[in-house]
């Protein structure tokens, strides 16, 4: 990944969509945002999601923000937006098993990856959230905290953030149990207190620290420990994938 081409400045107060009128100020036409749902979840999919955003009042998506910021109601609005007003658009599903064989930290850069080159339209210039993503075949850029600062970025966000969470509430069908449609497989004491009392689904994803206690895999946790275990349980794993 490589900085901002020459020319290309973007004012702190630039809204939104400034890294994207920056980068057309320098010839680039099709800017890629590309973002990721799921990747601190011990259950189900990681998903990615990536967009290109025209340069017309079409490219204006009202209401576009952080998904993690907006309603569950907003998201789905803004996601009917995206697929009507993008001019091209992609989501990536990455499977828990894949998520276990690979690490976090892989699929998580394997994803986002995977929805660039998914894009119809190629992209002459890449923005992604936090993570550089190498092999897209054009230049890009990591941004910290992209999806509230590039509006490609946050259409990603919202596109990756609706389709996992319509597939968590599907598996909460399938396993009811453990209440996936209320924390969509995040750690929250309910789905702690589920894990507990039954022991991984087959949907959950192995390579966590507390899916692999609630397994037997792990020793068990002294009670006083409970809240160091979920602060790190992600750092945990992420080390693990990492090193995978």
């Amino acid at each position: 990944m490589s900085d901002l081409p020459r020319g290309a400045t973007v004012r702190s107060d630039a809204g939104l969509y400034g890294y994207e009128r920056a980068l057309r100020r320098t010839g680039l036409v099709h800017i890629a945002g590309a973002d990721e749902a799921g990747r601190g979840a011990c259950a189900g999919p990681l998903v990615a999601g990536a967009a290109i955003l025209t340069d017309t009042k079409a490219g204006v998506i009202p209401g576009l923000a952080d998904s993690k910021l907006l309603t569950e109601k907003a998201r789905e609005r803004c996601y009917d937006q995206i697929v009507r007003r993008a001019l091209s658009w992609s989501v990536v599903v990455i499977g828990h098993e894949e998520c276990d064989r690979l690490g976090m930290h892989v699929a998580n850069v394997e994803a986002l990856r995977r929805a660039v080159a998914l894009l119809d339209v190629p992209p002459d210039y890449v923005l992604t959230d936090g993570f550089p993503v190498d092999g897209l075949g054009v230049p890009g850029l990591a941004v910290w905290k992209g999806d509230r600062v590039a509006a490609c970025i946050a259409a990603g966000s919202v596109l990756a953030k609706v389709t996992r969470d319509r597939i968590m509430c599907e598996l909460h069908e399938e396993w009811p149990a453990y209440d996936f449609r209320t924390h969509k497989g995040y750690i929250t004491d309910a789905h702690a207190a589920a894990l507990t009392a039954h022991g991984p689904s087959p949907v959950h994803r192995m390579r966590f620290v507390n899916v692999r206690r609630a397994a037997g895999l792990e020793p068990p946790l002294d009670p006083s420990d409970q809240e160091l275990v979920q602060s790190t349980n992600v750092v945990l794993e992420e080390r693990r994938g990492e090193s995978a």
